[in-house]
């Protein structure tokens, strides 16, 4: 019997080292592709509202984005999800900047507007994080808003990567 396993014996340490090189081949393919997946990772900082009248509310998103990845990320598409508070998802209608920029001025109650707007196009470069803000319609009432479950921005990028940036992850 030990004389039928003696060949197995001998090539035991080539299979072993075979094994470590695979393994570590594997570990560098798997660290040089680490920046490859096209994401956004993101928090929404800051949620302000305002009623514009007992059905709808617009409603003001700051956030920050960070691009961990080797490549731009172009943005194509926004959209904006709420859960009211019997869990029904309500879609938002984003805003666009220039009418953000007369609520503003026309609504000094909503405060600054600390941030650009996250339009289409919007390039974020490798590395890069950014602070953006939307303002976004939701034909709500405002004690429905402020009562949400949930809040998502979801943001597709020009080569149909998505990502989302969820309220209250960090």
């Amino acid at each position: 019997m030990r004389k039928a396993l003696e060949p197995y014996v001998k090539l035991a340490p080539f299979v072993g080292i075979g094994l470590v090189v695979v393994a570590i081949v594997i570990a560098w393919i798997l660290y040089m592709q680490r920046g490859a997946k096209i994401e956004l990772l993101g928090s929404i900082q800051k949620v302000r509202t305002l009623p514009l009248d007992e059905n709808s509310t617009a409603t003001v998103l700051d956030f920050r984005m960070h691009n961990p990845s080797d490549y731009s990320y172009v943005v194509r598409k926004v959209d904006v999800t709420m859960v009211d508070p019997s869990g029904q998802t309500q879609e938002g209608m984003v805003v666009a900047d220039l009418d953000a920029k007369r609520l503003f001025d026309y609504y000094p109650v909503l405060g600054q507007k600390f941030n650009e707007s996250l339009i289409i196009r919007t390039k974020i470069k490798p590395g890069q994080t950014i602070d953006r803000m939307l303002t976004v319609r939701f034909e709500a009432p405002e004690k429905s808003v402020q009562q949400r479950k949930d809040l998502r921005i979801r943001i597709e990028e020009v080569d149909g990567a998505v990502s989302e940036i969820v309220e209250g992850q960090p």
